[in-house]
């Protein structure tokens, strides 16, 4: 579940940022700038960047703010700003080295950092984020935007200039991957419970 739609905001502080108050703007940014990271820091992996796209996401919450009629609560017009940005960001990335959105599947991430640490995995408790970042950075966006923050395929389509069908396939092609690195830590799981019960039994 999105952290967006935890945070509830005073309307009276909307309408003050909408009239150009700085302390509302702060506000704003302090309510939602940890969750705007987060969404960030789960496209790009690289923290340098995703404070980068922090920073422009409240530029332009603040440069636009004006226009925010309240027609859904803030908190999730300010991640679709951080969302936009972030695939930007990637598709600037992926142009940058001749690719498309649709190029190498097999790829870890754009920035290939992932496959050097991916021998450490092994040696480490498989979570969910780590499941995660060693997806393609197509993948992790889609299951990120659908999963988490619960996007439609629609929208993602919209978000990423594809038709329903591209996303679709690549959360179905995540989950196939994903699934044998998320059993492997449920077997894992299961196996020490076992053998935790096994000697609780036998005091």
């Amino acid at each position: 579940m999105s952290k967006f739609a935890d945070i509830l905001i005073d309307p009276a502080i909307v309408k003050r940022a909408t009239r150009g108050d700085a302390k509302a703007h702060e506000i704003l940014y302090r309510a939602f700038s940890a969750p705007v990271y987060s969404v960030c820091l789960r496209f790009t992996r690289v923290p340098a960047q995703a404070e980068d796209l922090l920073q422009e996401t409240f530029i332009e919450v603040i440069r636009k703010i004006a226009q925010f009629r309240g027609d859904a609560p803030v908190g999730i017009w300010i991640r679709r700003i951080a969302v936009s940005k972030a695939l930007m960001f990637l598709r600037s990335a992926w142009h940058a080295r001749g690719q498309s959105l649709d190029d190498d599947w097999e790829e870890i991430t754009f920035d290939g950092r992932a496959s050097a640490a991916g021998s450490q995995q092994h040696d480490q408790a498989m979570d969910l984020d780590a499941a995660l970042a060693d997806l393609p950075a197509v993948g992790r966006t889609v299951v990120w935007l659908h999963d988490v923050e619960g996007y439609t395929h629609k929208e993602i389509a919209g978000l990423m200039g594809k038709t329903e069908s591209f996303s679709k396939s690549q959360l179905s092609r995540a989950y196939q991957r994903l699934r044998p690195m998320l059993g492997a830590e449920i077997e894992r799981e299961d196996a020490e419970s076992a053998m935790q019960n096994s000697i609780l039994s036998s005091c």
